[in-house]
């Protein structure tokens, strides 16, 4: 079970708080609203995901370490123009983790933070740099945001 909030930022105060930094590569074979099945890939591992449908802030969540030379494959042969590259920056905040993910490409200029939580009613001090909260907005789900581009303004 994946039970997570999702945040906007506001200024780069968090930047002074990066502990460590890696570029991401992913993409998706399938997104339809009952499951996402998901490739990624980092410096020298790769991942299968499969999730389920998202109930609030929570939904199933299924990942299987894979072979990378296979996962290229994947990405290659499955993914099409679905694909996602950002850096994820991790930064501790009042012992909390924070998985900071900067947006390459077309969603340039998007910065989204999320940390995991026990439960949905579990309480969390937010830090001073978090913006607006987009838990509950699928337009922020990075399977929906391969469909999207980002400007300064917001999507268009």
């Amino acid at each position: 079970m994946e039970i997570e909030r999702k945040f906007l930022l506001k200024g780069d105060d968090w930047r002074s708080r990066i502990l460590s930094s890696i570029e991401i590569k992913q993409g998706y074979i399938s997104d339809v609203p009952e499951r996402t099945v998901r490739i990624r890939i980092t410096q020298n591992k790769a991942w299968l995901t499969i999730k389920g449908t998202t109930k609030g802030i929570k939904r199933e969540e299924f990942e299987f370490e894979i072979c990378k030379a296979d996962a290229e494959k994947m990405l290659v042969v499955f993914c099409d123009n679905n694909k996602i590259i950002k850096t994820r920056h991790i930064v501790k905040h009042q012992n909390r983790t924070w998985e900071i993910d900067e947006f390459e490409g077309k969603l340039k200029g998007l910065i989204i933070a999320e940390t995991e939580l026990e439960s949905e009613n579990e309480v969390i001090e937010l830090p001073e740099w978090l913006g607006k909260e987009v838990s509950y907005d699928s337009r922020y789900f990075n399977s929906n945001l391969i469909k999207e581009t980002f400007t300064d303004e917001g999507f268009s």
